[in-house]
């Protein structure tokens, strides 16, 4: 009390002074000098307030230049680079979605109610089972698509997927889920045998998540033409923002024993290939070459749309290398990836934490947008949503990104009502977190 009145007093004493001073207009300019000094040197202790609403400016501003740092606002003068960090909030509409997204009208109540429950993304299929979900040239000269995939209304289902979700401002990133996989009784494989690989005792086909398949050589150039060539096409006849790949953009490792890689193998190491498919040099020259085939993807798409987000979704590191020959880490580290969501379906809590966790995770995190893949559901897998909130949540405690598999199991399976699970999905997003990408 005793400090408010002196500060009173002087303050009085001190208006006092300076009246006296400004009756004279010699002194006037003096007289404004001494204002100004004083609001400065007594105004923050009189009203700490206006120092604490400084601070709030300054940080505020302080974080708009962090953000302006990291967003490409469209239509910007220059062209800048791919935004290297964003937070990722997506869903896969898998080929289970069809009946969604082949009808306009169901599509558009679906992007609606992302964007409302904060979604920010999306990663519609493009590419499964040896088929195109878009009208192209290229499939039909290679023989492989004897028909067009067409909405309800006979749309274009990839050019009405990407219109709706820009209304939206969701990112649309299409999906080549199959990768260098293929069913054995595809066009694909059928018109195309020796594109196809096989393991050491000649077996031609393995048994995955998505059935029995057979593995498109990625060491053939015409396969590495042909998938080349199919990207780009899509990526020069839609207004997409980025193009993903998964973990089948790989090879198992007991494949790659087709009389092509044996004698590629042997030209350039001046030795045949090791029976073990374990070797560590027979794992690291196909790890290497599937590589090489990235970068260069990479480069020819970014030649058409050097702003395009060149996203891949694989599985953990460990398993990516040694069992799919997928060094994705190696990939990140050379300046391929824009994107990286790693796959970690898990019902175990403890085991999920683990594998989010790992170093390569944080190594890439302090790079480029980083997510983890959460499992939501499967037809006859229904998943909780206690068990999807506290894997998001402890995915989120790190700083990492979400993107669910798929969208119809978001709310259309599980044991909870579609209105408490949507709830709990807005509950994670709570607020709206826009990606922004420069489109040419």
């Amino acid at each position: 009390m005793s400090k408010i009145c002196h500060e009173y007093s002087f303050g009085n004493a001190l208006w006092h002074s300076l009246w006296q001073i400004v009756r004279s207009r010699k002194h006037f300019l003096p007289f404004l000098f001494t204002i100004a000094f004083v609001t400065t040197l007594i105004l923050p202790s009189l009203i700490p307030s206006l120092g604490s609403t400084a601070q709030v400016i300054a940080q505020t501003n302080q974080q708009k230049q962090q953000l302006n740092k990291q967003l490409i606002v469209p239509n910007s003068p220059s062209p800048a680079p791919v935004i290297s960090r964003q937070e990722i909030r997506g869903v896969w509409l898998t080929s289970n979605d069809f009946t969604v997204f082949s009808d306009r009208k169901q599509l558009g109540q679906a992007l609606q109610q992302l964007k409302q429950l904060n979604f920010n993304t999306i990663y519609p299929v493009v590419w499964a089972s040896g088929y195109v979900m878009f009208p192209s040239t290229v499939a039909q000269n290679a023989g492989i698509q004897p028909f067009i995939y067409r909405g309800s209304e006979g749309q274009d289902i990839v050019a009405d997927i990407i219109t709706q979700a820009h209304q939206h401002n969701l990112l649309v990133m299409p999906w080549f889920e199959f990768g260098f996989m293929a069913p054995p009784t595809s066009e694909l494989a059928t018109t195309h045998p020796d594109w196809l690989t096989q393991e050491r005792d000649g077996d031609t086909t393995s048994v995955t998540a998505a059935g029995e398949v057979a593995w498109l050589n990625p060491f053939h150039p015409e396969v590495q033409k042909f998938l080349t060539e199919l990207v780009l096409e899509a990526v020069s006849n839609y207004d997409l923002d980025g193009i993903q790949f998964d973990d089948h953009t790989s090879l198992p490792k007991t494949f790659g024993y087709d009389r092509y890689t044996l004698n590629l193998y042997r030209q350039e190491t001046k030795r045949d290939a090791p029976a073990d498919p374990n070797d560590p040099d027979w794992v690291r020259w196909r790890a290497n070459k599937i590589t090489a085939f990235m970068a260069n993807l990479n480069k020819a798409v970014k030649q058409r749309k050097p702003n395009l987000v060149f996203s891949v979704s694989p599985n953990y590191y460990e398993f990516a290398y040694k069992q799919q020959l997928q060094d994705w880490l190696g990939w990140v580290r050379q300046g391929i990836v824009d994107e990286l969501i790693v796959q970690v379906y898990r019902n175990d809590l403890e085991d999920f934490r683990a594998q989010i966790s790992r170093p390569e995770i944080a190594e890439v995190q302090n790079k480029i947008s980083t997510g983890i893949g959460i499992l939501s559901g499967l037809r006859n897998n229904n998943v909780p949503m206690s068990q999807i909130y506290s894997q998001a949540i402890a995915t989120q405690e790190r700083g990492l990104g979400i993107s669910f598999f798929y969208y119809k199991s978001l709310w259309g399976y599980g044991p909870e009502s579609v209105s408490d699970r949507q709830r709990d999905l807005q509950y994670l997003f709570r607020n709206p977190a826009p990606r922004f990408i420069a489109r040419k």
